[in-house]
């Protein structure tokens, strides 16, 4: 590890140390928690650190930085495309079952017909909408999905007749009819074009009220109710464990609509697009980047580097990590997007977002598929951006129509001819009962989606890793860094009796962190590395008389090094910023994790970030140690399963003694420990099994290793690489004892 024959010179802070450890002996100070204070007390903060400056929220800037090859855009598009996915709580992809779709109530028009339609994409959660299909044409049609986004009453949506008369004087406008019914007039001359359309609701929207409006929309306080271990509701500590979202639950409606259009015998399967405003224009960037199956996309008054979406519908936790809405468009590519702006968030498209998806798709030799236009209108889906989206649809769908396009008026749609419900097909309910019954019976087939990946060989481990660990890694968020990432800066280093300790800072230059470390390397070196975790940080690994504690010294007695880490918020962070007592929460008064996690990693993740700037300064030290383990006790043991999890390579055995604690039985979401897909994903079993081919010891209650870690062991030819320990004291001890076989 760090070697310096230097001739030793102390420091003030060295000084301090041996100051603070004499006090220690002579009970002045009683423990390590105290030392630390009197450092602390002393000196200015040694360094800083990025993740304790004020939190991003979705009014920050989101700027898209192209790609140099279309390598480096593959590798990095199945990320995000990933990260999308995971946050929006479907990943693995949901099973594309078969749709039984209530279609009726069928009115005739002059060039179009227009159908009442109905399915569950899970069970009590209802997809509700219009399809039209264009007459007099021979199939098979293009079809161009419609989610409303927020107009007032979605599907219903009437703008009066004072703001439609407004609207035509300002030239946004054209016809009375369709400046009033402006949802129903895309669908209308899409349809005359020849496209099918299907127009569908947002949850909470016209007949989508199986979860209702202010639940999915409006959501702002939590309700201690609803927020226990067996019965919690959206926007709870246990959905977020989960991943189900609002967000989610639209996407995962989106989903099931386009796969419901491509069972339809006569959709072209090669011109399936998508058209969508405001929350719309999210779900219609949201579903083409994670779908091939969309051939086209046209998001009305949504891509932009600034606001990223208000709306708890357009919000998930991990969704914008290091990303933004202009990239999510740029997952469109090399597939036709077109955009529109507005004087809202998005008016800076010409000249912040577009020049980037320009260059991006040229890089991709594409050029002429990708446009984007400012009008200057308040925020709409109006007369003057729908003429451009059917010049969009005309032109990549080779629709034959002459152009300019000119929107015709047309006879609208009654309330009564548009909904789906009557007295033949009464609607479901929408009350918190049903909200309990669609999100639990989701969540227990999410599991059992899980549960069917359980691994029984090579192959089946290669996809259980594949999409378990693919989640894992969008929870952290960050690959073991690089070695030029990182530069120590040692602190201090002293000389004890039998080994040196080297107090240093690990510096990550990519992402301004930095972690506090001490190093403790015997003068007799076996080549080998233990990274110990404590729940109280560095500081842990010493008894109140200043000594080391014994499994530490029983480590530099075998001759094996040993590094104590400080992750985010223990001991010298206590310097720059008192630890929190809650998660923090970015300043929105809506009591939403997503709001903050969305754009900002949890502590928890943060914390692993920590352990991967260790383990990544070990394997590269010059030194080249022979191996690398991890131990970890109390909550540190579960960061220590999460970091090899996520790292099994580099990680040569690992030990750990979680106390029992599962991410389950978490209720509130400013739990310091929350960490959002933990249950979903399995656990702390589920960290577990990915840990393979790292050796295994854990500490438990059970006699019998649990079944998943068996088995993913097992596929791995390794079940006797895992080790079981069940007695109730000296763990630690067993523990070193295990890692110095």
């Amino acid at each position: 590890m760090i070697q310096n024959d230097d001739q030793f010179s102390m420091d003030r802070r060295t000084a301090l140390q041996n100051i603070g450890l004499a006090l220690m002996s002579a009970g002045v100070i009683g423990s390590p928690a105290g030392l630390e204070a009197l450092i602390a007390a002393d000196a200015e903060a040694a360094f800083k650190d990025s993740r304790l400056d004020a939190l991003k929220d979705l009014n920050g800037y989101f700027p898209f930085t192209p790609a140099e090859t279309p390598e480096a855009w593959e590798q990095r598009a199945e990320y995000v495309r990933r990260q999308i996915q995971v946050a929006a709580g479907v990943w693995p992809e949901p099973e594309n079952t078969k749709i039984n779709a209530t279609i009726h109530g069928k009115v005739d028009r002059d060039e179009y017909t227009v159908e009442k339609v109905f399915f569950e994409s899970s069970p009590g959660l209802y997809v509700t909408g219009n399809l039209y299909r264009p007459k007099g044409k021979s199939g098979p049609f293009p079809m161009v999905l419609s989610p409303h986004g927020h107009f007032a009453e979605g599907r219903f949506y009437d703008s009066g007749a004072q703001k439609v008369q407004a609207d035509i004087k300002a030239g946004a406008e054209k016809h009375e009819v369709g400046g009033r019914y402006p949802l129903q007039a895309r669908c209308v001359e899409l349809a005359r074009m020849g496209c099918m359309v299907f127009h569908y609701d947002m949850l909470g929207y016209a007949d989508g009220f199986c979860l209702s409006y202010d639940l999915i929309h409006r959501f702002a306080k939590q309700r201690p109710d609803m927020s226990s271990e067996k019965n919690w509701g959206l926007f709870s500590a246990q959905s977020e464990l989960r991943l189900i979202s609002a967000l989610g639950l639209q996407t995962l409606n989106s989903i099931r609509a386009l796969d419901w259009v491509c069972s339809l015998a006569e959709v072209d399967q090669k011109r399936i697009g998508i058209t969508g405003a405001s929350g719309g224009g999210t779900q219609t960037f949201i579903l083409a980047a994670i779908d091939q199956r969309i051939t086209a996309a046209f998001p009305a008054v949504m891509v932009s580097t600034a606001m990223q979406g208000g709306c708890t519908c357009e919000n998930a936790t991990y969704l914008r990590i290091g990303t933004g809405n202009i990239e999510f468009a740029a997952l469109l590519a090399p597939r036709p997007l077109g955009m529109t702006a507005a004087d809202d968030w998005t008016k800076e498209i010409e000249s912040k977002g577009l020049p980037e998806l320009k260059q991006h798709f040229k890089m991709l030799g594409v050029p002429e598929n990708v446009i984007g236009k400012y009008y200057p209108f308040p925020h709409n889906y109006n007369y003057v951006s729908r003429t451009m989206m059917y010049e969009f649809f005309n032109q990549h769908f080779e629709l034959g129509q002459s152009s300019p396009i000119v929107e015709a008026d047309f006879k609208p749609l009654s309330r009564e001819e548009l909904t789906v419900w009557n007295k033949q097909y009464p609607a479901p309910p929408g009350d918190v009962e049903s909200e309990i019954r669609i999100l639990h019976t989701l969540a227990k087939n999410n599991a059992a989606q899980i549960e069917r990946l359980t691994p029984r060989d090579q192959k089946s481990l290669a996809e259980y890793r594949r999409v378990v660990g693919g989640a894992i890694a969008v929870m952290i968020g960050r690959p073991l860094p690089e070695k030029e990432d990182l530069e120590p800066e040692i602190v201090s280093e002293e000389s004890r009796t039998g080994y040196r300790q080297y107090h240093t800072l690990i510096k990550n230059k990519r992402f301004g962190e930095v972690t506090p470390t001490l190093f403790f390397l015997p003068e007799q070196w076996n080549q080998k590395v233990v990274i110990w975790l404590d729940d109280q940080g560095k500081a842990g690994l010493f008894k109140a008389d200043g000594s080391l504690k014994s499994p530490i010294q029983r480590l530099l007695d075998s001759g094996t090094a040993v590094a104590g880490i400080d992750v985010l918020y223990q001991g010298e962070f206590s310097k720059l910023q008192a630890a929190p007592t809650e998660m923090p929460v970015v300043k929105n008064p809506r009591e939403f994790a997503g709001y903050t996690l969305g754009y900002n990693h949890p502590i928890f993740s943060k914390q692993i970030h920590d352990i991967l700037n260790v383990l990544a300064f070990s394997k590269y030290h010059d030194s080249q140690p022979q191996s690398i383990a991890l131990a970890g006790f109390g909550f540190s043991g579960v960061r220590a399963a999460a970091t090899c999890a996520h790292c099994p390579e580099v990680v040569q055995k690992l030990a750990v003694d979680t106390g029992g604690f599962h991410f389950a039985e978490i209720t509130s979401i400013r739990d310091l420990r929350l960490w959002p897909g933990a249950v979903k994903y399995g656990d702390v079993e589920g960290l577990l099994s990915l840990c393979q081919p790292a050796a295994l010891w854990f500490a438990g209650k059970s006699s019998s290793i649990p079944e998943l870690i068996q088995s993913t062991y097992n596929a791995a030819g390794q079940l006797n690489q895992v080790t079981l320990y069940h007695e109730t004291g000296k763990r630690e001890a067993a523990a070193v004892e295990w890692l110095l076989q």
